[in-house]
C-alpha cells in the first residue's frame, strides 16, 4: 500500500502526550503491586504475633448459694458476677476472693 504524497510518513514515537500517560499508567501498576505484596507482608507477619488467649486460674470457689451471672477476665483478676447482684473479685494467679461489693437494688 502506498501513501498519497501529500501526506506524511507516520511518526515512529507516539505523541508525548500518550508517552507520558503509557509512563504513568506504569509507574501506578509498579506501585500498586508494591503496595499488595507490603500489605500481605504485613498481614503474615502480625497475624503470627497474637497474643496467647487469658486462661482461668485453676479454682474459683463461689460464696454457698451464689450462681455466677457473668464473669469478666482480666490480666490480673476475675470478675464474677452474681445472680444476687454481688460482685466478686479473685486474683487471677491464686483464685483467691480479694473483694465483694454488693450493688443496691434498682
Amino acid at each position: 500500500m502506498t501513501l498519497p504524497p501529500d501526506m506524511p510518513p507516520p511518526p515512529d514515537q507516539p505523541p508525548p502526550d500518550v508517552r507520558l500517560i503509557k509512563w504513568l499508567v506504569v509507574v501506578l501498576t509498579s506501585v500498586m503491586i508494591l503496595g499488595v505484596i507490603i500489605i500481605i507482608g504485613l498481614l503474615v507477619t502480625r497475624l503470627g504475633m497474637a497474643p496467647a488467649p487469658l486462661a482461668l486460674p485453676d479454682s474459683i470457689t463461689l460464696p454457698t448459694d451464689s450462681r455466677a451471672q457473668a464473669i469478666t477476665l482480666a490480666p490480673d483478676w476475675v470478675l464474677v458476677l452474681t445472680q444476687d447482684q454481688t460482685v466478686l473479685l479473685f486474683d487471677r494467679a491464686t483464685g483467691e476472693l480479694r473483694h465483694q461489693i454488693t450493688l443496691p437494688a434498682q
